[in-house]
């Protein structure tokens, strides 16, 4: 876990980046399938994702995540016994809240929440598609490499502060 505002800012923009690019290309191809202009259509679609992810991430799913995550899942025994589930359950919650989000947001920027059809039922396809995705994505690639460089991190700051 992020110790302090640097290290927060680093693990946020490596878990954002690399969210919502694969993310963005995922929820394009879904929506139009492969074609010649899909590298420039992640392009353009990227800056303004991930944005609105680092703002929803840092400062509204970030922390009710971590709130639900301590008050409801995570123990003292899993504390003291099992430090690593700690980030495993609050990256399950994570994903719940930025899916939940995100995925309303694409459609609001497509315009597709209110197109044809019942919005219910276009926002639930999304929400549903887009979590399938997005957790195994988090669990097992995105969350393991953030958390990798967030170790190199502290483990060279705590290497500078013993010298």
């Amino acid at each position: 876990m992020p110790r302090n505002v640097k290290e927060e800012v680093v693990f946020t923009a490596i878990m954002a980046g690399l969210m919502v690019l694969v993310m963005t290309a995922y929820n394009i191809v879904r929506a139009e399938g492969f074609f010649g202009g899909l590298p420039m259509a992640i392009i353009t679609g990227y800056p303004l994702g991930l944005i609105v992810a680092i703002l929803l991430d840092l400062f509204v799913v970030g922390p009710v995540a971590k709130k639900v995550a301590f008050k409801y899942f995570i123990t003292d025994e899993i504390k003291k016994n099992k430090p690593m589930l700690i980030g495993i359950i609050i990256s399950i919650c994570m994903v719940l809240g930025m899916v939940t989000f995100m995925s309303l947001f694409g459609l609001i920027v497509e315009g597709k929440l209110f197109g044809a059809g019942n919005a219910w039922a276009t926002y639930g396809n999304t929400w549903i598609f887009n979590l399938i995705m997005a957790l195994p994505l988090q669990l097992l690639i995105v969350g393991p490499i953030a958390r990798l460089v967030l170790g190199k991190m502290q483990a060279a700051t705590a290497a500078d502060t013993e010298d």
